[in-house]
């Protein structure tokens, strides 16, 4: 079943090319959703795709960031469908 993710990644998580990173790990898992970058310092996504494919997006992520993710806040929601592809949102 399909499953939307809402994620905040907090630490020194902008200025690295994290949301061009997550695109690529989005685009190649064909998850749908956003990232961006919060004027507070994190970086949020929106992810759906199907529960496993999710937890290995995760997965992805945290392995590509290991020593600038500081602290990771998620929920697991109902996927709404809205979502055709995966962009960087501004």
């Amino acid at each position: 079943m399909k499953k939307q993710l809402h994620v905040f990644y907090s630490g020194n998580v902008q200025g690295i090319g994290m949301r061009y990173t997550v695109l690529d790990i989005a685009l190649d898992l064909k998850v749908c959703g956003w990232v961006k970058n919060l004027s507070d310092g994190r970086v949020e996504v929106l992810a759906e795709a199907e529960e496993d494919t999710l937890n290995d997006f995760l997965g992805q992520v945290k392995d590509h960031f290991p020593r600038y993710i500081k602290e990771i806040t998620l929920e697991w929601h109902p996927a709404s469908g809205n979502f055709r592809d995966f962009q960087i949102a501004f």
